[in-house]
């Protein structure tokens, strides 16, 4: 009998260590209709849930802020305004597809002086601990092998008083909103994909890792578990979305 652990890959059942790769696989292919199709899906909504994410951040000037899964650069781009030339942003990804995507995104809108890149695994981060005044991550903890190692290494290099936010695909809250959204995810996504991102199975995928994620209790207690402390959570758009925010003491 086989020891080897496994994880999900959407509904499928992989080895572990095979995870990373196919993950790998789904974004090189979306990168770079990434941004449009976060509108057409979301029908823009994503920015809203950005925007709040920026705010419950309370990022100030002189601040060093990580932003992993950072893609394409959105929440980097106003954590590069808000510390300001005292402070840092880091754009961290694992893949770097996606990392040249939002590295050419933010210079040609002027983003230089403040911002690093990174190629980074959630999971081990390449930092010190006690580094960072704040973590986010968007839209992208669904997609990481093992979550709570992913939680743990962001409490390491998080600093004293320092805040890690979630945001991310979660349960919805209504019954009726439940059942248009999995009509919506499983019909109408992976549609969108194949004739905007000329993937449908890519976005197949996509529908099936936000079932797969935890509900809103669960990572709660996962963020507890990992060491963070007043841990809470924002429904967004009834609970389509979770915002999840947790502090280092």
């Amino acid at each position: 009998m086989s020891d080897q652990k496994t994880t999900h890959f959407g509904y499928k059942t992989v080895r572990a260590e095979d995870k990373v790769k196919k993950v790998g696989e789904v974004f090189h292919s979306v990168a770079s209709s990434y941004d449009i199709m976060n509108d057409l899906m979301s029908m823009g909504i994503h920015r809203l849930w950005k925007r709040y994410t920026i705010e419950l951040s309370a990022a100030r000037p002189g601040q060093t802020i990580l932003d992993i899964a950072g893609g394409t650069g959105d929440l980097t781009m106003k954590f590069s305004r808000l510390v300001g030339k005292t402070g840092k942003v880091f754009l961290a990804d694992i893949n770097d597809s996606m990392l040249h995507v939002g590295r050419d995104k933010l210079l040609d809108k002027g983003y230089a002086h403040n911002i690093e890149y990174i190629q980074a695994n959630a999971e081990y981060l390449p930092f010190a601990d006690n580094t960072f005044d704040c973590i986010t991550i968007s839209f992208g903890l669904r997609n990481v092998t093992d979550k709570q190692k992913a939680l743990e290494s962001m409490a390491r290099v998080l600093k004293p008083g320092g805040r890690l936010l979630v945001l991310e695909f979660s349960k919805p809250t209504n019954k009726l909103v439940e059942k248009v959204y999995d009509r919506y995810s499983f019909s109408v996504l992976p549609l969108i994909g194949k004739f905007v991102a000329k993937d449908a199975d890519s976005y197949q995928y996509l529908a099936e890792s936000i079932r797969m994620h935890p509900d809103q209790k669960t990572l709660k207690h996962m963020m507890r578990k990992a060491g963070l402390e007043q841990v809470e959570y924002h429904n967004l758009t009834n609970g389509v979305v979770a915002l999840h925010r947790g502090f280092k003491y």
